[in-house]
């Protein structure tokens, strides 16, 4: 109607509405009447951008990755963006009069690959494919402090590093790299255990051996103690026999001294006894054999008389005619009385006779 028209915006939109070059109104998901000929809007989303990427970039040993990721950011300061970018929309088709809104993504992915370009130059491959999470939190840090960022008055709400990928060659090479790594590791691996059960079986047996040698040293000191034990009761025993000996010797000597003095005194008890008889028969040269015969018959006893006598008629047998030996006088002489004696010495005196 004569050109006003009514027109109403999301809640996820940020509307300014301008007339005449001014901004009468401004607000999230407004509505409002308008008149066409004299008035613009702009429409800035409120909320947030996803925007995936995907570039190659260079390494510091000359090799091509890629680089896959997103980031997320949403507009804060929309006069800042509004200045910069066209975000007029046109009301009739419902779009944008420019592509100045699409740009805005394309400005924060080249703020972003120059970052990462800048990061990758100073990683070779291997440390390049394996730090998606320390580049991002460091391109994050960089986007933060960028001086375009905030002259865009946008803000970063996060940037993820999906993959970084080398080229297919490269990653073949990469693979047989790594699994010849893997095997040589498990190789290495296998030998280790090897190894470790050999020197386990080595430790075992120098334990054994240590063992043995500590039984062997021990036996050794008990068969010294038991040696010693023995020398030194042989010692006793040599010393007691020494002793014994010592004493066995002092008694011989004693014995000796006792026999030599026992051979002494025989001696001059014989020699007593052999002066005196010399002497007696000193005494006895000039006596008759008949009266030293008398002597010595001088209290004999009847028996060994009675044998003189027989001995006598034995020696002068040839001068007896005959001889008459009663019963009575063997009978006497085999009693030893005295009076039987006397009969058989009267007998034989009276045999003489005739």
């Amino acid at each position: 109607m004569l050109g006003f028209k009514f027109v109403k915006f999301q809640p996820s939109e940020y509307v300014l509405k301008v007339k005449n070059g001014k901004v009468v109104r401004e607000g999230v998901g407004l509505s409002f009447y308008y008149y066409v000929p004299t008035t613009s809007v702009i429409v800035v989303p409120v909320s947030s951008i996803d925007v995936p990427f995907m570039f190659e970039e260079i390494t510091a040993d000359y090799q091509t990755v890629t680089v896959q990721g997103q980031l997320t950011y949403r507009i804060v300061d929309y006069n800042k963006t509004t200045q910069i970018l066209n975000y007029t929309y046109n009301l009739k088709k419902n779009t944008y009069l420019s592509d100045d809104p699409g740009k805005l993504a394309q400005r924060v992915i080249n703020i972003a690959k120059v970052l990462t370009k800048k990061q990758l130059e100073q990683l070779p491959l291997r440390q390049a494919i394996q730090s998606s999470e320390r580049l991002a939190k460091t391109i994050t840090q960089e986007i933060e402090r960028n001086a375009e960022i905030e002259k865009l008055g946008i803000e970063l709400m996060g940037l993820s590093i999906l993959a970084i990928v080398p080229n297919k060659e490269t990653l073949r090479a990469l693979e047989a790299q790594a699994r010849e790594e893997i095997l040589r590791s498990a190789d290495n691996a296998l030998y280790e255990r090897r190894n470790a059960s050999i020197e386990q079986e080595r430790r075992v047996k120098e334990n054994e051996l240590n063992t043995e040698i500590a039984v062997e040293t021990k036996k050794k000191q008990i068969r010294q103690t038991q040696l010693d034990s023995e020398r030194f009761v042989k010692q006793k025993q040599n010393e007691m026999k020494e002793e014994q000996l010592s004493f066995d010797t002092a008694l011989e000597e004693k014995k000796q001294e006792l026999i030599g003095l026992t051979v002494a005194n025989q001696k001059a008890e014989a020699d007593a006894k052999a002066y005196e008889l010399s002497a007696v028969m000193n005494s006895l040269q000039g006596v008759s054999p008949n009266v030293l015969q008398a002597l010595t018959n001088v209290g004999m006893k009847p028996d060994k008389l009675i044998a003189i006598a027989f001995q006598e008629l034995a020696e002068n047998a040839g001068k007896i005619g005959q001889l008459n030996i009663t019963p009575d006088l063997l009978q006497g002489i085999m009693a030893g009385s005295p009076g039987g004696a006397g009969s058989g010495a009267g007998a034989a005196r009276g045999a003489g006779g005739r």
